[in-house]
C-alpha cells in the first residue's frame, strides 16, 4: 500500500508569482483584510489539508511600490483564523533574531490553546540588514552567529513549554487547589544570549509543544533541523536536488537520535493548472509577461547580500562566475546554492533565471493538467524526494480553488490523501508524537 502524503497551503499575498497581484483572477480584497486569509484557510480545510503557513518580513520591502508585498503579523492573524476554522494546522513564522524567548513562548502556547492543538512555529534566523535596523542594530549577525543564537532560543522555548507538568492544573473548587505548584518549576536559564528565569505563566498546551517547522537548507540549517524540526519547508527547482536533500536530512535526523518519520520534508510546488497542458502554459506565460524585471533583479540582489547584477546582459547564458560564492553568503545560503546550481546545470540566461524565480522564488514551478500535477506529486513522494508538499498557488485564491477541486480528488481516489480528518491536532495530522512533559 502506497503511503499517504501531506499537503500544506502557503498563503502569500495574492499568490506566489510576483505579478499575481496584477492578474484579474487574483483576490480583490485588501492584503490586510483578515477575510482573505480566512477564506483561503477554509478552502484548504474543506479539502482536508494538513496545515496553512504564513511567512513574515520585519521591514518594508524595497519593491513594495510595485509588488504588493504586505503581511499581517502571523501569530495575530493565525489567532483570528483559529477561531474561523476547526481542524487545519496553523503555522506562523517568528524570528529568533528579533524576538524575546519568553514572549514568543507565551504567544505560541496561547495559539495552541486557542486552536485546541493546531499551532506550529516556523523557526527563522533573520538575515535582513533592513530588518535588523528596526530592532536597534546597525548591522546583522553572521550566518553562524544567527544559528548559534537560534539553537539557544529553541532550547529556552522547549524548557518553558515543559515548565508545567500536564497534570499541574487541578481547578478543584472543593479543595481550593487551582494549580499544583510542585508540578510547575522555573527553568533558570543563563546562556550566551539569553537569561530566562521561568516558569511560563501558562499551562502546558494541547500538543505539549507547538509543532516545530524550519526551512534552512545550508549545512548549518540542515544540522539545526535534524535536531529540532518536525517539518521542513524546502525549495528545489528540480526533483534530483530534492532527492539528495531528502536523503541527507533524513540521515542527519537518524544521527541525531531521532526517528526519520518524525521529520516531514515538504518541498514547495507552484502549479499553474488548466484542462490542457497548452492552456496551462499559456496562462503561465500570461502571468510571466506581467512581471517586472527590475523587481526580479532587486530580489536576486537581496539573496546575494546586495550584489549588483544590473550590468549582466539579460540574454547571455550565465556562469557561476557571474555570482558571488554562496559559501561566503551571510543571507539565505541554501537558496543561493540552489540558484547557482540551476545556472550551472541549465545554462540559464538572466532573463530565464528571473522568470523561474518570479514564479515562486526558487521553488518547483510547473504548468499542466490536474492529472499531470497529481502525477508529479506522487512521483516525488515515491522517488524519495518528499513526504508531501508545501502548496504555493501562483494566484490566490483562483489556483487554490483549482488545486482543491481538481488535483486533490485525484490524489484521494488513488488513496494518497485523506478524505476526512482523522485527528484533531496538527501533530495527529502529521503523525508526530506529543512531547512528554
Amino acid at each position: 500500500m502506497k503511503r499517504r502524503l501531506h499537503l500544506n497551503l502557503f498563503i502569500y499575498g495574492r499568490g506566489h508569482h510576483e505579478a499575481a497581484w496584477r492578474h484579474p483572477k487574483s483576490a480583490t480584497r485588501s492584503l490586510v483584510d483578515i477575510e482573505h486569509y480566512v477564506d483561503c484557510a477554509r478552502k484548504a480545510e474543506a479539502a482536508c489539508f494538513d496545515s496553512i503557513f504564513l511567512a513574515d518580513v520585519l521591514n518594508m520591502p524595497p519593491d513594495v511600490d510595485s509588488s504588493a508585498r504586505l503581511w499581517l503579523e502571523p501569530i495575530t492573524a493565525l489567532s483570528a483564523i483559529a477561531y474561523a476554522t476547526y481542524r487545519i494546522g496553523l503555522i506562523g513564522t517568528a524570528s529568533t533574531s528579533h524576538t524575546e524567548p519568553y514572549n514568543l513562548a507565551r504567544q505560541l502556547c496561547s495559539l495552541d490553546h486557542v486552536s485546541r492543538g493546531r499551532a506550529a512555529w516556523n523557526i527563522v534566523t533573520s538575515f535582513s540588514i533592513a530588518g535588523s535596523r528596526n530592532f536597534g542594530s546597525t548591522g546583522r549577525r553572521s550566518h553562524a552567529e544567527r544559528y548559534d543564537m537560534g539553537e539557544e532560543f529553541v532550547e529556552v522555548l522547549k524548557a518553558l513549554w515543559d515548565s508545567w507538568g500536564d497534570d499541574a492544573v487541578v481547578d478543584d473548587r472543593k479543595t481550593g487547589v487551582f494549580v499544583r505548584k510542585d508540578r510547575v518549576h522555573p527553568i533558570g536559564h543563563a546562556g550566551k544570549h539569553f537569561e530566562v528565569a521561568g516558569p511560563l505563566n501558562l499551562p502546558r498546551s494541547p500538543q505539549g509543544w507547538p509543532v516545530l517547522v524550519q526551512a534552512g537548507s545550508s549545512d548549518t540549517g540542515k544540522a539545526f533541523a535534524a535536531r529540532h524540526a518536525e517539518a521542513v519547508f524546502t525549495a528545489h527547482i528540480e526533483k534530483s536536488t530534492a532527492v539528495e536533500f531528502y536523503r541527507d536530512i533524513k540521515a542527519r535526523v537518524v544521527e541525531a537520535g531521532r526517528r526519520p518519520e518524525h521529520l516531514l520534508v515538504l518541498p514547495g510546488i507552484s502549479a499553474m493548472i488548466a484542462g490542457t497542458e497548452t492552456e496551462a502554459k499559456r496562462l503561465e506565460l500570461e502571468l510571466n509577461e506581467l512581471a517586472d524585471l527590475r523587481i526580479g533583479l532587486t530580489r536576486l540582489s537581496d539573496r546575494f547580500d546586495g550584489y549588483d547584477f544590473t550590468a549582466i546582459p539579460l540574454d547571455r547564458p550565465l556562469s557561476p562566475d557571474d555570482f558571488p560564492d554562496p559559501a561566503d553568503n551571510q543571507s539565505s545560503r541554501g537558496r543561493t546554492e540552489l540558484i547557482v546550481g540551476a545556472v550551472c546545470r541549465d545554462r540559464l540566461t538572466m532573463r530565464q533565471l528571473l522568470a523561474k524565480l518570479a514564479g515562486a522564488r526558487g521553488h518547483f514551478v510547473m504548468a499542466g493538467t490536474p492529472e499531470q500535477v497529481a502525477d508529479t506529486i506522487e512521483d516525488w513522494v515515491d522517488s524519495g524526494a518528499a513526504d508531501g508538499f508545501n502548496v504555493m498557488p501562483p494566484i490566490l485564491p483562483w489556483m487554490l480553488e483549482v488545486f482543491t477541486a481538481e488535483v486533490v480528488p485525484i490524489l484521494q481516489r488513488r488513496g494518497r490523501f485523506r478524505t476526512a480528518y482523522e485527528g484533531a491536532t496538527l501533530r495527529e495530522h502529521y503523525g508526530l508524537p506529543r512531547p512528554a512533559a
